[in-house]
């Protein structure tokens, strides 16, 4: 069964960091390679919004809020992508989800909460 699985997440002060993991479980590379991936976060009360994308060929993107503070990899060898956050701040707190994607699939992680404290 194919999964993604969520870790790193936790409780850090202002100004800290934090880097989140999501490993694929039961992909074989021929198909996690090719897949595009990305991170979302939902904060409480609000809607869930995209952080951060890496595709299948490495190239990222970020949303406004985190550009500068956050960096999105991937290990292939590995089947992991990282998200790196620096710099964190109170508006950064919420489940950060780990999805991929291609043209016919989607799969999503259960997520792993990080909370940014003053």
């Amino acid at each position: 069964q194919k999964r993604l699985v969520e870790s790193g997440g936790g409780l850090v002060q202002a100004g800290g960091s934090l880097r989140l993991r999501c490993r694929g479980s039961g992909f074989i590379t021929s198909v996690f390679n090719p897949l595009h991936m990305a991170w979302y976060r939902q904060a409480p009360g609000k809607q869930r919004e995209l952080v951060a994308t890496v595709s299948n060929s490495g190239t990222t993107t970020y949303a406004d809020s985190v550009k500068g503070r956050f960096t999105i990899s991937r290990d292939n060898s590995v089947k992991t992508i990282y998200l790196r956050m620096n710099s964190l701040n109170l508006e950064d707190t919420a489940i950060y989800y780990c999805n991929a994607h291609d043209s016919q699939n989607d799969y999503w992680g259960q997520g792993t909460q990080v909370t940014v404290s003053s």
